[in-house]
C-alpha cells in the first residue's frame, strides 16, 4: 500500500506470493518506508509552536539574522527544511580527521553549559577514547554533555565502554531504531547523523565518524579523506533542532537548551542553512534538495560521494545540468568499501559520459567526503550520500553554504582532490571482461536496497 515506485509494490507482491516464508520477515525488516512514531518538531521559522520557539524567531528578525535575499532560491530549501536560512554566521572547512578533531575538541574544553555528541559509528579506540576523556572531564566541571549513537553503525560499543561514561556523568542513549511496536523488526532505518554543539553557539557537521581509521591508523584501509564543516551563528540552534528531536525520539524526553540566537563573533555574515532529513519527513526531503540544487546549477556541478548510486530522477536532472553546458564532475573513490557500491557506480558511466559528465576515482586513499559545490557561490557538506539509502532511509543532516569565500575554498579543495584521481570512461568499462560488465548490471539491479 505505501511502496515507493509501482515497480516495487509489484516486486515485493510476488515475492510475498511466491516465497511467503522468506519473504515476508524481509518484508518486516526492509519493507517499510517511513519511520512510524518519530514527530518532527521543527517548523519553518525553529518552530511555532511554543513560546520559546516564538521568542527565538522575533530574535532572528529583530537582529536581522534572517536571510532575505535571493528568495525565489531561497525559499523551497527553508520549505523543505521547516528551518530558517539565516546570515550573520560563520563557516570553517575542516579537511580531514586531524583538523576535524583538533577543532572540536577545543570547542568541547570551551563548553561552559553543554555539549550535544551524536555519531552514527562512535568507536571506543584511541580517538574513541581521547573523546571520552574530553567529554568526561566537562561532566566533572559541571557541563551537561549528551551523547546519542546509532546501536547499528556503533554495534560493536561495549557495554563496559557506556559504563564508564554513564558512571562519568554523560547522559548516554542509543538512537534506538526498534523503539514502537510499528518498528520491532525494523533495522532499514539509520541514524547516519554527526553532529558536535557546544553551547547553542559552535557546531560541527560532516562526513566523519569517531573511530581511528577516519583518522588514517587503519593499515587495511589507509589515508582516508573526509570533510566537515564547523559553523558559528545562528545556524548552530538549527544544528541542535536535529539533536534534540532525535533525542526526545531516543530518551523520551526535551533538552532545555541555549534558544538565544546571535551572530558569529567575529562579524562573518555567511548564509548557511541546515537541512535535517529522514524517514518521518512528510517529504522525501533530502532527496528534494539535492534535485533542486542540481538543477539551479548554471555553470558548475561537482559531486563528491563515497557511494554513488543515483535513481532515475537524479541521472535526468545531472544529465540535463550537463546539457544546459554546466561543467558536470562526480568524484568517488577508486577503491570501496561495498562491493555492490563498488560495482554499480561502473553502471552510471555509458548514460552520463554521452551528455559530458565526467568521472573521477580518488585513488590516494578511500575518499569518504559528502560535497557538492553549485557554481561560484552554493556548497553542500553534510552526512547524506549520492544514494537511495541517505535519500530516503538514513535520518541525515546537510549543511547548504551560499557564500562566494567558503564556495572558493571548496573548490580549490576538490580541485586537489581531482589531481590525486584518475579519469574513468565508458571506454574503461568496455575493455573489461564480460564477467566483470555482468556484474555491474546486477549491481545496478540491486542499487534500491544499497
Amino acid at each position: 500500500m505505501d511502496a515507493r515506485t509501482p515497480q516495487g509494490a509489484i516486486a515485493w507482491a510476488i515475492a510475498l506470493i511466491a516465497f511467503p516464508y522468506v519473504a515476508l520477515p524481509l518484508f518486516w525488516i526492509f519493507g517499510k518506508r517511513k519511520f512510524q512514531g518519530y514527530v518532527i518538531e521543527r517548523r519553518s521559522a525553529i518552530s511555532e509552536a511554543t513560546p520559546i520557539a516564538k521568542q527565538a524567531h522575533q530574535a532572528l528578525i529583530d537582529r536581522d539574522l534572517l536571510v532575505r535575499t535571493d528568495h525565489a532560491r531561497a525559499l523551497p530549501f527553508e520549505r523543505l527544511a521547516k528551518l530558517p536560512f539565516t546570515t550573520g554566521n560563520d563557516a570553517e572547512l575542516l579537511i580531514d580527521g586531524q583538523a576535524t578533531f583538533a577543532s572540536i575538541f577545543a570547542g568541547i574544553a570551551a563548553a561552559r553549559d553543554y555539549v550535544l555528541v551524536q555519531f552514527y559509528i562512535f568507536r571506543d579506540d584511541e580517538i574513541g577514547r581521547q573523546l571520552q576523556e574530553r567529554l568526561l572531564e566537562r561532566a566533572r566541571a559541571g557541563v551537561r554533555v549528551y551523547l546519542l549513537y546509532d546501536e547499528i553503525g556503533s554495534h560493536d560499543l561495549s557495554n563496559r565502554c557506556l559504563r564508564r561514561m554513564r558512571e562519568g556523568g554523560l547522559q548516554v542513549r542509543s538512537f534506538h531504531t526498534v523503539g514502537g511496536r510499528a518498528n520491532r523488526f525494523q533495522i532499514n532505518f539509520r541514524n547516519h547523523r554527526k553532529i558536535v554543539v557546544v553551547d547553542g553557539r559552535d557546531g560541527w557537521v560532516g562526513g566523519l565518524n569517531v573511530g581511528d581509521e577516519y583518522l588514517g591508523r587503519d593499515p587495511k584501509i589507509g589515508f582516508w579523506r573526509d570533510t566537515h564543516l564547523h559553523v558559528q551563528g545562528p545556524v548552530v540552534q538549527a544544528v541542535q533542532v536535529a539533536f534534540l528531536e532525535d533525542w526526545h525520539w531516543a530518551a523520551d524526553a526535551l533538552l532545555t537548551l541555549n534558544w538565544d540566537p546571535r551572530a558569529a563573533p567575529n562579524g562573518a555574515r555567511r548564509e548557511v542553512l541546515a537541512l535535517p532529513s529522514g524517514p518521518a519527513d512528510d517529504l522525501e526531503t533530502c532527496t528534494l534538495f539535492f534535485v533542486a540544487a542540481i538543477n539551479a546549477a548554471t555553470s558548475r556541478l561537482w559531486i563528491a560521494s563515497p557511494y554513488f548510486v543515483p535513481d532515475e530522477q537524479f541521472i535526468t536532472a545531472v544529465q540535463l545540468a550537463a546539457l544546459r553546458g554546466v561543467d558536470v564532475r562526480v568524484l568517488v573513490p577508486k577503491h570501496s568499501d561495498n562491493v555492490l557500491v563498488g560495482l554499480s557506480i561502473w553502471s552510471y558511466l555509458d548514460e552520463l559520459e554521452e551528455v559530458g559528465v565526467r568521472f573521477y576515482q580518488y585513488t590516494r586513499g578511500f575518499m569518504h567526503q559528502k560535497v557538492t559545490l553549485i557554481d561560484d557561490q552554493y556548497c553542500t557538506i553534510g552526512t547524506a550520500n549520492f544514494d537511495n539509502r541517505s535519500f530516503r532511509l538514513n535520518f541525515e543532516i546537510t549543511m547548504g553554504v551560499s557564500d562566494r569565500e567558503i564556495a572558493s575554498q571548496v573548490r580549490t579543495m576538490l580541485e586537489s582532490d581531482f589531481e590525486n584521481a584518475e579519469r574513468v570512461t565508458a571506454a574503461d568499462l568496455h575493455a573489461r571482461t564480460f564477467a566483470f560488465r555482468l556484474a555491474v548490471r546486477a549491481a545496478r539491479l540491486a542499487s534500491p536496497v544499497q
